[in-house]
Formats: C-alpha cells, structure tokens, sequence
C-alpha cells in the first residue's frame, strides 16, 4: 500500500509542512497527504464520483480507483480466511463436535476482559443454540490473576471433560497439566512461547510456529473461526449449526475493546457486527446500551468507548463473571439488572483511575518522558485500573506506558504500547530472562508480575529492549491530516458518506480534516476540562467543535482567550444526534494560529 513518507524519515527530507505548520499549539508538525496522493484522488473522484474528501481518504490509504466499491462495502465471504488455515483447528473442531455429539461436560475458562467474555459468550452461546450448557469460568483478577491456575483447572478437570480455554492458556503449561481427567482446548491469540502446554489443541495466530498472517485477530475472532468450520462440519453431515452471522455483535465488540487492528477481516468483521448490533437482538448489549445511554446507531467508538469500559468494570473492580454473563444473558429483566450493576462499577472504577492517573504521570514527569519507556508504581493501585492508567501515560507521553501496582512486596503491572513497538515481546523476553516473575501478552498490551527488588531493573531491561524497536525516538508525533475543507462542506450527509471507509480505530486512523484560517465565534469550557468551540471561515456557515481535555494542555487556554485571533484548525468530524436532530461537528484536537 502505497505511503506518502516514511515514519522514520528524516525531518529535512520530509515535504513542507501542511498549512506551514511546523508547531502546533500541542507541539506537532502537520502532515499532508502529498502530491502524488493528491493526484490519486483527483482520479478516484473523477472516475467513481465519490465525493473528494472520502476520495482524500481512500487514496491515501491506497485504495484504486477500480478498488473502490469493493472497500467501501466490504464482504465478510470474501475476507473470511480458511479456519484450516491455522494450525490445530482440526483438532480442536473434531474434539469440540465430539463433545456435543456424547453430551459430555463442557466447561469455559475465559479471561476477564472484553474479548474474554466476548469469547466465552461465543461459545456457550453456540452451544446453547444446540441444546448444550456449558459451566462458565471466569477467573478473579485479584485472587488468581490471569489465566489458568493450577487451583482452578483441577476442580473444573474433576467435573467437566473438557475445557476450552478462550483468551488465555498459551503460556499456562502447569495449568494445563493440572487438568488431570479432562481435556483442554486453547483458543488464544497472545503471544506463544517455544513450547506450548501439552493438550488437544492450541489454536492461536501467534504460535511461533504460525506465519503471522492472522496476527491481528483477537480471541473472539479465533473463537469465531473454530465455529465457522465446526458449522462447516455439521453441515457435511446434513445438520444445521447455530446463525454465526447473528453472534458478530460479539467478534465486533471484542475486536475493538481490545484494541486489535481494523484491517482484513477485523473490518469487515466489525462492520458486520455493528450491523447485528443494531438490530438489538442480544438483551446484554441492548440493556447496556441503554445504561449508557447510547442513543445512535453503534459505532466503534460506541464499542471503544461506552460499551467495553463498563463490560471490562467488573473484572477490574467487581465480580470478574459479570461481564462474560451478561453477554450471555437471555433473559432482558436479568440483563438489565447485570447492566446497571456493571454502570455503577464503571463509575467506581473511574474514580480509582483518577486518582492513580494523577500519581503515575506525576510520578513518570519527574523520572522523565523523554526514553523509551514511561512508567510508575505505587502502593495500593488498584490492579483493575493499571491498564487504564497505563493507556493514559502513553497517550500523554507518545511512549510505550507501564504501570505497576504493588501489594506488600508484590506486584502486578500492565502495559500499553504505540506505533510499530511490539511490547508484548518485550515483557515476554524480561520473563524469560528471569528479571519479572511472569508476563506476556501481544503488540500493542501486556501484563507482568514482578518483586520490588525486580522493578528498578526490569524497567531499565525493558527500556532498553524497547529502544532497540525505536520508541521513544523524537518528540510529539506528527499529526497526519487527510485534506483542508470548508466548515460549510462538513455537512452529515458527507460525514456519512467518509464512514462508509471505516470502521475507524487502531490500525485504520480515523480520517482527520484540518480547518485553514477561520474565525473563533465562541468558546467556552465545559466541565473541568473540556473546550466547546464554534467557528467559520467568514464564507459560510460556522461549524461546531468539541476538544476532550483542551485545558490539560495549551490547547483551551489558548482558543477560549483568542482575542480574535484566527486559526488553522484540525480533527475528526462526527454527527452528534441531540434533540432529535444530526448536526455535523469537529472533535478538535489540535490548532495552530493562522
């Protein structure tokens, strides 16, 4: 796919900056798409009619001219890979049918996330539809810590005679082992060890022995595709397995809560999924949904940003099966009792984040952001909420993030990466060095465990490790912007229309628009931090923009004092139903004086 400059192109050979702006008021550079990708979507309007903006973006991202309709209306047949395709899926699907087929016990051990719930709900959902329960496990985060334990999968191993493990177990060999009695199927996608735990199957993209061509997939999509081919099976002996297509809410839910990329199959996966998820057909969804007032048609924000914090809050801060169940749930009355539970947990939980958010990036500025890595531990932060903090720290700092959470001498950690820094390799190679107790994970999180005599020196390790990928090289990353437009072009009929490129999230950047030489007609703060701008360029009519935490940077104060001052303005553009009507809006991220 074509790229309009390298990342790690030097700043003297990159092209002029866009609208000259070299230094924004965050401190970045803008970065245009170029000429040659100017060029091609000058053609793609010309020979597809499409509109010129979402022309700027399919160009960019090198879409063709002749490829256009294809990408725009992505199907699921034509992506979906072969489940043979990965190794021990035949396996897996022959003991999996012969489960059903001899009614044996089948018992779910799910992680205690979103793709882990997601996942364990794919499966008892499945087997439900044919008349099978299974037992749900989900383990708790701070009693068990992630994955199979040895405790655990002895008692399931005495009453079930097999266990699928969804999520995790790829590096749980005594775990495993300890399933004496029953045999264990893994279905996981973090990164995989030179050995693997003995047992009928392990299913996962990232084997070592894999080819990395489903890489991205997260549990949900490996789950998805064990029951695709067992379907396929059922199929060949004239049985009709359960509406897979009907269970996409989920992949699409997992896919982008746990942050995988929203490439190949992930895209259309999740548009798919949205689709079902609109229908309201699952009361779990539906129920949370409304909880969290969410009165549009899904979206991946919505999933991002509304629905998976309060499916994860209960395996942060509460009771780890609550989310896994209520993606189970049938019954609506249930569900809505387990959705305003896991609301009110997600509530608790954002205050525990405050409070370590606050701490950690104190703590990581005075150590220093300028390295590889940022990161901070203390006393009492919550194991739940680390991840979150983590997320933050490197959103703050551009840096892969890690934050640790010490509980007497022991602590548990997490950590969120940037870019092309593959983290979970990282932590992997500090287990497997003896410098941390354990971890792992994939590229863009990991988990770890460690003593307080480990932390100074596995922290330095990891820097190093990461420096040697390139983080932590530069400053602020520059900002890359798709086109200039008009504020009287961003009408919500054309937002609708750059949507169709989407969905957008990691690994497909939201479409950014930058907004030249306009005037500031009104703005004021809203909440503690929050910025709500109206402006126009003097030729049409104004447009309204939002900017989320404008006054922890030099973002607010700078805008809301303008002194009538023009600017060049950028972000993303949404549709914000209010009131029963769609207006076109500008979450603002970024300015620059004109």
């Amino acid at each position: 796919m074509p790229r309009d400059t390298p990342p790690d192109a030097p700043r003297d050979t990159q092209p002029a900056a866009f609208l000259g702006v070299e230094a924004s008021l965050s401190g970045r550079r803008w970065v245009g798409p170029g000429l040659e990708v100017d060029r091609r979507a000058e053609a793609l309007a010309q020979r597809t009619g499409l509109p010129r903006p979402l022309a700027q973006v399919l160009a960019r991202r090198g879409v063709a001219p002749d490829e256009a309709d294809a990408f725009l209306a992505p199907a699921l047949r034509d992506l979906l890979p072969d489940p043979m395709s990965l190794r021990d899926m035949g396996p897996a699907a022959e003991r999996f049918l012969a489960a059903l087929k001899h009614r044996e016990r089948i018992a779910v051990f799910g992680d205690y996330d979103v793709d882990g719930g997601a996942s364990s709900a794919l499966v008892i959902c499945w087997l439900r539809a044919m008349g099978h329960d299974a037992t749900l496990y989900i383990p708790d985060r701070i009693d068990e810590g992630y994955g199979p334990n040895v405790p655990a999968m002895e008692e399931l191993a005495r009453r079930h005679d097999l266990i699928i493990c969804v999520d995790c177990g790829t590096l749980s060999h005594a775990p495993v082992a300890a399933a004496e009695g029953a045999d264990v199927i893994i279905l996981d996608h973090h990164l995989g060890g030179e050995t693997l735990p003995a047992c009928v199957a392990v299913v996962n993209p990232n084997r070592q022995d894999e080819d990395g061509t489903l890489a991205h997939l997260c549990a949900a999509g490996v789950v998805f595709l064990l029951l695709v081919e067992v379907n396929r099976r059922l199929r060949l002996d004239g049985v009709r397995g359960p509406d897979l297509m009907a269970m996409l809410d989920l992949v699409a839910l997992a896919t982008v809560a746990d942050v995988a990329p929203l490439i190949g199959v992930n895209r259309a996966l999740v548009r798919q999924g949205l689709k079902v998820m609109a229908r309201r057909a699952r009361p779990g969804l539906v129920a949370l949904g409304d909880v969290a007032r969410m009165e549009a048609a899904p979206t991946a924000h919505h999933l991002g940003f509304l629905l998976g914090p309060r499916v994860n809050a209960g395996g942060r801060i509460g009771k780890a099966d609550l989310g896994a169940r209520l993606l189970c749930c049938t019954d609506p009355a249930e569900a809505a009792s387990i959705a305003e539970r896991l609301d009110a947990l997600n509530t608790e939980r954002r205050e525990l984040e405050g409070q370590v958010r606050a701490a950690a990036l104190e703590q990581a500025q005075e150590r220093g952001v300028d390295g590889p890595l940022a990161w901070a531990a203390g006393e009492g932060w919550h194991p739940g909420v680390v991840g979150i903090v983590a997320a933050r720290l490197k959103e703050a700092t551009g840096r892969p993030a890690v934050v640790i959470g010490f509980d007497g001498d022991d602590g548990k950690g997490s950590g969120r990466s940037v870019g092309s820094i593959d983290l979970g390799a990282a932590v992997q190679r500090l287990a497997a060095e003896g410098l941390i107790g354990k971890g792992g994970g994939h590229k863009m999180a990991a988990g770890l465990s460690l003593t307080r005599a480990q932390l100074a020196p596995a922290m330095e390790r990891l820097g190093a490790l990461l420096a040697r990928q390139g983080a932590g090289q530069g400053g602020p990353a520059d900002l890359s912007l798709d086109a200039a437009m008009m504020p009287g072009a961003a009408t919500p009929e054309l937002i609708e229309r750059i949507e169709e490129a989407g969905p957008f999230g990691m690994g497909a950047q939201a479409p950014r628009f930058a907004f030249p030489d306009c005037a500031v007609h009104s703005a004021r703060r809203v909440g503690a931090t929050h910025l709500k701008v109206s402006f126009s360029d003097g030729m049409g009519p104004r447009l309204d923009a939002i900017a989320f935490g404008a006054f922890d940077g030099p973002l607010g104060p700078a805008l809301e004092g303008h002194g009538g001052r023009r600017f060049h303005l950028a972000g993303r553009l949404e549709i914000n139903h209010w009131g029963g009507r769609a207006r076109p809006q500008l979450m603002l991220e970024d300015a620059a004086p004109a």
